[in-house]
């Protein structure tokens, strides 16, 4: 049997994310199912503020349609804010997901209220949404910025220190039962922000890394042979 073929797909116009993408869902990747990491040809190198989203959006939708052309199975948009993601889900007729949803349902699948730590003040505003958006309002604490840019993210203790304290805010402050990583740049940080967490609350607080969550979850719906509903995301034909 051939192996389900995952595309990681960064929306940006930089390669310097792929391989810390990868080795951030290692833990989660099945045997039957390879992955590889792909970048946007065009747009911005981060994605920081709704111009960013909207600058790089027609690009996820057209690489979107070229990897479901070369044979990918499913999608995983490595993006918290879900960059073009509800446009390519009408383009193709294979599974593509992003951040927020994954992580916040895994979030209430294990506790009743979760809040977000982000990294700027300009993500905080538009991550604020997500939650009225699906719905989850009534479950949504709080949400937190460590005013850390996404090219600082690689340096893994400056920013374990920050969320750990945002999360502490978060838990004691706000009633936050568990905690989403606000940015897929996050890596390498949820489990040792739950340890110290467990430390200094002398309790589990679930911390939900984006990339494991959405990557889990997407080789499930591969797996399902689920893809986009069509009463939802009308498909266009594709122009060019």
């Amino acid at each position: 049997m051939s192996p389900l073929r995952i595309c990681i797909l960064a929306p940006v116009a930089t390669d310097g994310f792929n391989q810390r993408l990868l080795e951030s869902v290692q833990p989660v990747i099945p045997p039957d199912v390879a992955v590889e990491v792909r970048n946007l040809p065009q747009g911005t190198d981060h994605i920081q503020d709704r111009i960013d989203w909207l600058n790089n959006g027609t690009p996820v939708v057209a690489m979107a349609r070229r990897l479901e052309q070369e044979g990918f199975d499913g999608i995983w948009l490595s993006d918290f804010d879900m960059c073009g993601v509800e446009a390519a889900r009408e383009a193709i007729d294979i599974p593509i997901i992003g951040g927020f949803p994954t992580s916040a349902f895994t979030a209430l699948a294990l506790s009743q209220r979760f809040s977000i730590i982000t990294v700027l003040q300009s993500t905080l505003g538009m991550q604020r949404g997500h939650p009225q958006a699906y719905g989850l309002q009534d479950s949504f604490a709080s949400i937190h910025s460590i005013d850390c840019p996404v090219d600082q993210l690689s340096n893994t203790e400056l920013v374990v220190g920050k969320v750990f304290e945002a999360g502490v805010r978060a838990v004691r402050e706000d009633g936050a039962q568990s905690l989403l990583l606000g940015c897929t740049g996050f890596i390498d940080v949820a489990r040792q922000v739950e340890a110290l967490l467990q430390e200094a609350l002398s309790l589990y607080v679930p911390v939900i890394d984006p990339n494991q969550a959405g990557f889990g979850f997407l080789v499930s719906l591969v797996r399902m042979k689920l893809r986009p509903s069509r009463l939802t995301y009308s498909k266009e034909p594709s122009v060019g």
